[in-house]
């Protein structure tokens, strides 16, 4: 009968979380751990729980009780990868993915998470073996396709990049982040009106979401003209070397520094002017966003 209690409120925790109920399951499994205390498992649904409440110091705390309990809980292990992740504390990530492939070495959301580390820190080699080390296990995963797009538009294979955006996109339609993602390599592509396009589907399909709005909204200041000529020479300057770019500016500034002038205020202006402009077709005159 005690079985079956928990049993039911484990089912019912897990109905609220799919329908975003995120306060009613936290309070379901608060009432879970009173009832079995030494559960490790409920220990770690409630760090899961945490973390989809943004509550990533606390995600932490709990899944650290249930690793107390229990070192080899997957679930707890899962959610410490994801809010360091999210917590951009790479180092222990790093760690925190060791211990977690160790104990569910099958679970390819640990190699989308290692691509997106490797990303940040420029190693798009790197990042792209994850990724497909990831598509080996998750073969039809469209979040996975997407980033590899976007990290083969950061290796400079627009080609490629172009290709996995397509099979992406035939895997799944509904998916906010799916077209996060796909804007990201559009725009490394300097494809700027696929761009807004997969930015415009990201925000309908979640428009709280900061990250989006704030890609969405940048999406629209390049979709003017003018800005997209001044932004031409950085379209150069991110495919090179960083010793080129240096090389590149010092070259410059000794024969070209009169123009350097001019265009580093016709950029500043033109940025301020079409974010304005932005703020102004969205939210209009208003200044409260």
């Amino acid at each position: 009968m005690e079985r079956e209690t928990t049993d039911l409120r484990y089912k019912r925790i897990s109905q609220l979380m799919e329908w975003n109920r995120h306060k009613e399951a936290l309070d379901e499994a608060m009432a879970l751990l009173r009832e079995e205390p030494e559960d490790a498992n409920a220990y770690a649904v409630l760090g899961q729980i945490c973390l989809r409440l943004d509550k990533r110091d606390e995600a932490l705390h709990w899944s650290q009780e249930s690793l107390r309990r229990d070192p080899e809980n997957s679930l707890a292990w899962f959610v410490r990868t994801a809010a360091y992740y999210e917590g951009e504390n790479w180092k222990l990530l790093d760690d925190a993915l060791d211990n977690a492939q160790r104990v569910d070495p099958y679970e390819p959301h640990y190699y989308f998470l290692r691509a997106n580390a490797f990303n940040r820190k420029g190693k798009y080699a790197n990042a792209k073996e994850m990724l497909l080390a990831g598509l080996r296990l998750s073969p039809h995963n469209a979040l996975f396709l997407a980033t590899l797009s976007y990290t083969e538009a950061l290796l400079g294979n627009m080609q490629e990049s172009k290709h996995y955006a397509k099979e992406a996109l035939r895997q799944d339609v509904e998916h906010d982040h799916v077209y996060l993602y796909l804007g990201w390599a559009a725009e490394w592509r300097n494809d700027y009106d696929e761009q807004l396009l997969m930015l415009k589907n990201a925000i309908r399909l979640d428009p709280e979401n900061k990250q989006i709005r704030e890609a969405y909204l940048e999406a629209l200041q390049k979709s003017y003209k003018f800005y997209r000529i001044l932004l031409a020479p950085t379209n150069v300057l991110k495919r090179l070397k960083p010793w080129q770019i240096l090389l590149g500016w010092f070259v410059a500034i000794l024969l070209f520094r009169p123009l350097i002038f001019v265009f580093l205020i016709l950029y500043i202006m033109t940025h301020w002017a079409t974010k304005w402009l932005v703020h102004v077709k969205v939210f209009g005159w208003s200044r409260k966003r």
